[in-house]
């Protein structure tokens, strides 16, 4: 089903900007750290982009300012809208449940999808994850315990990091 319109709303962060995109509903489909609607949009696949994207104010701006004041509870409770695989929405759900300031391996992530020996498929979960900080891809490392890749930048993901930890 394909969302026919949109809210984006920006947001300034310690960060840079933070774009959110929701649907009708107020469900993000997409966020990142920009202020450009199209890098946004290009985050979804091209059947479950909107069509009609209006500026405006969405439900989810109050917890990613929380998020930036301290309290990185409320970014959990927003509701998310991804399409994908059974494996990726399994996958994003698994990752809104790993513990803020307690990020996993790669390889930790697998196994807590059931498939331990599936790194490289945990890491595309990751990769594929449209509504970040919403669904906190930051939260896996390499199993080195190295940064790893980011879709929007290792600096980003270091200062989400460092911010949960000391939360």
């Amino acid at each position: 089903m394909t969302t026919t319109s949109a809210v984006v709303q920006f947001i300034e962060t310690a960060d840079g900007p933070f774009g959110i995109l929701t649907d009708e509903d107020g469900a993000v489909i997409a966020s990142g750290w920009t202020d450009d609607p199209a890098s946004l949009i290009d985050r979804l696949r091209p059947q479950d982009r909107p069509t009609d994207i209006r500026a405006g104010e969405t439900p989810a701006g109050d917890a990613v300012r929380a998020f930036y004041d301290g309290d990185v509870e409320p970014i959990m409770t927003v509701p998310v809208r991804q399409r994908g695989t059974e494996m990726q929405r399994a996958g994003w759900e698994a990752l809104r449940r790993i513990t803020p300031g307690s990020p996993l391996s790669y390889a930790e992530f697998a196994a807590a999808l059931g498939s331990p020996t599936a790194v490289r498929a945990a890491a595309s979960v990751c990769a594929r994850n449209a509504v970040a900080l919403f669904v906190p891809c930051h939260r896996v490392l390499r199993t080195d315990g190295t940064l790893g890749g980011f879709a929007w930048g290792t600096e980003v993901k270091r200062s989400l990091l460092a911010r949960e930890a000391a939360a």
